[in-house]
């Protein structure tokens, strides 16, 4: 009998594994220890003495880098394709241009580089394509083709598909289940897809999103309440005191997510006032339920029942009404003095060594964590409202 050398046989299978590898990566890549996404160490250490709440450029400056360059020298070699630090990526593209930062620009160059400019291995997965609006970004400054070209060429192999979940669906999936089934998904997704439009200027890039972000609007956000359940489980969910769960981070996601939107969306785009309507909404409702030291608490309806606030949706809140304000979608009376007690409220919690907390980890809804808690994706939208609240107190009316 002739004998199959076992390199052969590799090469053979080779094939029938790949999807099944890639599976398993992903799904370590949803789990922490493997992750490296963020902690909770017992001993922290102290609170920063150095920072000032002060609005001023200086100042704000000052804290956005003690916490980039903490999180660069404790992640960099982790860096992967995952959302969370796909999240993580985008605030250090905003602070490299608004410090600026040679070394967060590098950094972000190395990454592109280190998996070849290549989306996550799920194809139609919101979470797997949040990486892309780096390489766009990317593709935007320097016109190198390889930024786009594997970014271009996976989101060609999917428009046009029926909106209807294939991958890593929720347990209660069916044939009416959509792509972007929960909240986080608008800030993963659509920002890319608006950003391959504004790279290409193909309009065919815009109309999916659009579609797409409408259905998932239908879905998950309240009318009533201005806000958004973060998926179709949460949407008969109350707090302790009777009021409807509205996630803080999910909130967060989808705020920072059309603020992103907007800045790549053309003015004269069919449906944009009704994202400008939209964001106006959630911002309103976001600032009757603003707490007292700034910052917003895991669940926005019923602050009395949890602890701590939630840095992370705290920051996209911040974030995205900093651009809302400087874009001149938002009115800079009402909303500034928003702005500056939240960003007040997220350097308050900045430890001495450049650490970011009160970070709630990963997870779907409201629970309890840690003063110390920190989180790539949390300092990933500090990143990015440091650089829109620094270009707010760069500017006088």
């Amino acid at each position: 009998m002739m004998q199959i050398k076992p390199h052969f046989l590799l090469i053979a299978i080779l094939p029938l594994l790949l999807p099944c590898l890639a599976a398993v990566g992903q799904k370590a890549n949803d789990d922490y220890p493997s992750l490296n996404a963020g902690d909770a160490p017992d001993n922290p250490g102290p609170l920063a003495r150095d920072l000032s709440p002060a609005f001023t450029p200086q100042a704000i400056a000052k804290a956005e880098r003690k916490v980039g360059d903490w999180e660069l020298a404790h992640t960099r070699a982790y860096f992967n394709q995952d959302w969370t630090y796909a999240a993580l990526y985008r605030g250090f593209l905003a602070a490299a241009k608004s410090l600026p930062s040679q070394e967060y620009e590098d950094a972000m160059l190395g990454v592109g580089k280190t998996f070849d400019w290549r989306l996550g291995p799920r194809q139609t997965e919101g979470d797997d394509q949040a990486i892309g609006y780096l390489y766009l970004e990317s593709y935007r400054k320097y016109r190198d083709e390889k930024m786009l070209e594997r970014t271009k060429s996976q989101l060609d192999r999917i428009i046009g598909l029926p909106d209807v979940c294939t991958e890593t669906c929720p347990p209660w999936s069916d044939k009416n289940t959509p792509t972007w089934w929960w909240a986080d998904s608008i800030f993963m997704a659509p920002p890319v897809w608006a950003d391959l439009y504004k790279a290409t200027g193909d309009s065919k890039y815009l109309d999916h999103m659009d579609q797409f972000f409408w259905v998932t609007s239908k879905l998950l956000y309240d009318p009533q309440e201005h806000l958004y359940s973060r998926d179709e489980s949460y949407l008969n969910k109350r707090e302790a005191n009777g009021k409807k769960v509205f996630w803080s981070r999910g909130n967060g996601w989808v705020i920072a997510g059309i603020a992103q939107v907007l800045q790549l969306m053309p003015k004269d785009y069919p449906s944009r006032p009704r994202y400008l309507q939209q964001f106006r909404d959630i911002a309103t409702r976001l600032k009757s339920v603003q707490g007292e030291d700034g910052l917003w608490r895991p669940g926005l309806l019923d602050a009395a029942a949890y602890r701590l606030p939630e840095n992370s949706g705290s920051a996209f809140f911040v974030y995205a009404l900093a651009w809302g304000i400087n874009s001149g979608v938002l009115d800079r009376d009402t909303y500034l003095p928003v702005v500056k007690k939240g960003w007040a409220g997220l350097v308050a919690h900045i430890y001495k060594d450049g650490r970011f907390g009160s970070i709630q980890p990963i997870g779907a809804g409201p629970d309890a964590y840690k003063p110390q808690t920190s989180y790539v994706f949390g300092v990933g939208a500090f990143l990015l409202a440091g650089s829109e609240v620094e270009k707010l107190a760069s500017t006088r009316h």
